[in-house]
């Protein structure tokens, strides 16, 4: 890796977390700067490992501290951002889309001006990474897929706000010739994802004999990714020649929502030598969401084409494997559901 100081926001995060334990033991020599303000969905768990490692500094802060953030690169001579801070849950932001626009949006603008302001006149190398969600370009029907030159469309408050970020990020690399890469992916999944998500949310609930909630009739279909793929890619991306560009990330990995859910009992039941088939009793439909996009897919073709990178998880496995770590680790669920996750601190 060419930079010497990065900053990670949202560092304590799902994405963010794993991102930040790859790198640091990928790249001792370079020094990382996590941050994160610690909202309901950072977990200073899911990074406590690296709290001795040399090249690992943790740092609360919310991205819309405007002043806070030029300190943090003027202090450290940030070279590279790698920005997944973000509210990122659609429900909600269909019941409060200005947290959204404050976190996506202007945290997002805060960080470039920070970069613009601190890289202005630096002889290094220096880059803005941006992660983005395929769910700025809406929905597909029955075919197709997104690519790089897919129109922008979306319909909530969440893709609206990740797809104005991603404009801002495109227009300080025109305007201010900022050095910048922008990744749109697929849906993540993975150990310690926070329990609001699909499958963390599936599996608390079995593990508790609760109704699993199925939109609609459980037909949305998405595009899924094991974390650890996409973490691969974006390391792939920043080690390579390319720049000022976008690039989809997908796992290949194509389900509807009522095929995942059935799955994930089956695997449960399995695992735990339940009654095969008695999980799936607890499979309920509910009013859909409103603006419920259909079916994401991506045509990772171009990353494919400019790296070595390709997915390397079979989605049952990785399913499997997400479900097993969080049997293995029930204590950290159980922290989610006290609150004691927000009391731990890196000391």
């Amino acid at each position: 890796m060419n930079y010497r100081n990065a900053l990670i926001t949202g560092g304590a995060g799902f994405i963010g977390s794993h991102l930040t334990k790859y790198f640091i033991h990928k790249y001792p020599n370079t020094n990382f700067y996590v941050l994160d303000s610690l909202t309901y969905a950072g977990n200073l768990r899911n990074i406590y490992e690296c709290k001795d490692r040399q090249n690992f500094k943790f740092i609360k802060v919310n991205i819309c501290d405007r002043l806070k953030l030029s300190e943090i690169f003027e202090e450290n001579c940030i070279d590279l951002v790698i920005h997944l801070a973000a509210e990122s849950h659609v429900d909600n932001s269909i019941g409060n889309p200005l947290e959204f626009v404050n976190t996506n949006v202007i945290g997002t603008i805060n960080l470039l001006e920070a970069a613009k302001e601190s890289w202005v006149n630096s002889k290094n190398p220096t880059l803005f990474y941006h992660v983005s969600t395929d769910e700025v370009y809406g929905s597909l029907g029955d075919t197709g897929f997104f690519n790089e030159n897919s129109n922008y469309s979306p319909n909530s408050p969440y893709s609206a706000s990740k797809a104005s970020s991603d404009h801002f990020v495109r227009a300080y690399g025109e305007t201010y010739k900022l050095s910048y890469l922008i990744s749109n992916c697929s849906n993540n999944y993975g150990p310690n994802q926070f329990p609001e998500k699909l499958i963390p949310l599936f599996i608390d609930r079995l593990l508790n004999q609760q109704y699993l909630p199925v939109y609609g009739k459980g037909t949305n279909i998405r595009d899924w990714i094991f974390v650890e793929d996409h973490v691969r890619a974006i390391d792939a991306l920043i080690s390579s020649q390319y720049r000022n560009e976008t690039f989809l990330i997908g796992g290949e990995a194509e389900m509807t929502n009522i095929q995942l859910t059935k799955m994930l009992c089956d695997l449960y039941d399995k695992a735990t030598n339940n009654k095969k088939g008695t999980s799936r009793e607890l499979i309920s439909f509910v009013e859909d969401r409103k603006g419920h996009d259909f079916r994401y897919a991506i045509n990772n073709r171009k990353i494919r084409t400019c790296t070595n990178w390709q997915p390397s998880h079979n989605f049952e496995i990785g399913l499997n494997t997400t479900l097993l770590w969080y049997l293995e680790n029930q204590n950290w669920l159980e922290e989610i559901r006290s609150g004691n996750y927000r009391k731990i601190e890196l000391i």
